[in-house]
């Protein structure tokens, strides 16, 4: 299969995609959406910006008529900015379903209001998706088609519960698990909820697009470290570690004559928006985030980004540093360590963060030249450990008599 057509997409859909100038698949679209037609759960592990959210929502438009009663499809992301994103990419594709965007952070009234009018496909965030169950505003129990996106991060411990809850309200629909990573936790979650499904999963080809090196500094030169480097270097996400570190250094980029901007989750859901708005749009040349950036967002004029402080697992690693690179394009990455990191460094090479070489970064900061240092890569061994026996596959839960799937697209 080359195009859209062999992979099962009906005239009505290739048209819309062609106004959105999306001619030919790529692959993890190719390998998704013929099973996704034929009613197959799917895991789909893929680089980001690999077209997984297209991959999930072209099955939805295909399989759903408007004027039933609903919703049928049900799309959970872990953040407001990649709810709202998805939306948009499923608004381009002119199915004539109605959808609704449930997040936080915003009044209700809106949200209510698109719910009460009835609505097709719900796109949201656990915490404000079932706050609407719980006002009695939406039931699940029509939702046919499931999609968990960036599923490693929705069913870790801090949204577990609440995906576990919303799972619990549907009646075994077809599921799609999505995410850029798979660790192997989640495993135990894809044998419970899903049954017998396809796992597609995309492997980088060729040379790699990113270039990923360490900046070894003292804490106290630190931030003119960065400073610098920014100076020679535009459209950069720089990561921090808490909301407070976040804002403080964003106050700190500013002072010193850049055109920076933050996001954190305490931002006002408005601001959060602005802020997007003025990056994607280049007024800004520097965003500061929490990881909260590193999920899925549509920001592929990045061209730098920088671990100003470490991430506590490698898996945020993954996400931070895989906001530039995309599309084909190159990207780098810089990874600061002091004295104090070492520790926590350590331990991030223990959980899979790769060896890193050293860059200059007096070099790359006063002429832009990417230059390692003459020295073997950063290498702190991962600690060998046993990986535990996996028992046999457990029964799947019962959660109501799950509807007779179509064997072909309708």
């Amino acid at each position: 299969m080359q195009t859209f057509a062999e992979a099962g997409v009906s005239a009505r859909v290739l048209a819309a995609l062609t106004r959105q100038q999306i001619d030919t698949p790529n692959r993890v679209q190719l390998e998704s959406i013929p099973a996704l037609l034929e009613g197959r759960d799917v895991v789909i592990q893929s680089p980001t910006g690999s077209g997984k959210t297209l991959a999930f929502l072209v099955p939805i438009v295909e399989r759903f008529q408007p004027g039933k009663p609903g919703p049928r499809a049900l799309i959970v992301a872990p953040t407001r900015e990649l709810a709202i994103q998805v939306e948009a990419v499923f608004k381009s594709l002119d199915s004539g379903l109605r959808s609704a965007l449930l997040y936080g952070g915003v009044g209700y009234h809106q949200q209510m209001q698109s719910l009460k009018r009835g609505t097709d496909v719900v796109i949201g965030t656990p915490g404000r998706i079932l706050d609407m169950i719980q006002k009695k505003l939406v039931s699940l129990s029509r939702v046919e088609y499931l999609v968990l996106d960036e599923a490693d991060q929705m069913l870790d411990a801090g949204f577990a519960l609440d995906v576990e809850r919303i799972l619990g309200l549907t009646y075994s629909p077809q599921t799609v698990l999505a995410s850029a990573t798979m660790p192997d936790w989640v495993s135990r979650m894809i044998e419970k909820h899903l049954q017998d499904p396809l796992r597609v999963k995309i492997v980088t080809e060729g040379p790699s697009l990113l270039e990923h090196g360490l900046v070894h500094t003292d804490a106290g030169l630190k931030l003119r470290v960065l400073s610098d480097i920014l100076r020679r270097h535009r459209d950069a996400i720089v990561f921090g570690r808490t909301k407070h570190g976040v804002r403080k250094l964003n106050k700190e980029l500013l002072r010193l004559g850049h055109k920076s901007v933050e996001l954190q989750g305490n931002m006002a859901q408005n601001a959060r928006d602005k802020v997007m708005e003025s990056f994607r749009n280049q007024r800004a040349d520097v965003l500061v985030a929490t990881n909260v950036a590193a999920r899925g967002l549509d920001l592929s004029h990045v061209g730098l980004v920088i671990n100003y402080e470490l991430p506590d697992t490698a898996e945020a690693m993954t996400h931070r540093i895989g906001r530039t690179a995309l599309n084909g394009n190159t990207g780098r990455a810089l990874t600061f360590i002091t004295a104090d990191d070492h520790e926590k460094w350590a331990k991030l090479r223990r959980q899979g963060a790769p060896a890193l070489r050293n860059v200059d970064a007096s070099a790359f900061a006063r002429v832009g030249d990417w230059q390692y240092l003459e020295d073997t890569a950063h290498t702190i061994a991962p600690a060998a450990g046993r990986t535990p026996a996996r028992s046999g596959r457990r029964p799947r839960p019962m959660r109501g008599r799950r509807p007779n799937r179509p064997s072909s697209r309708p």
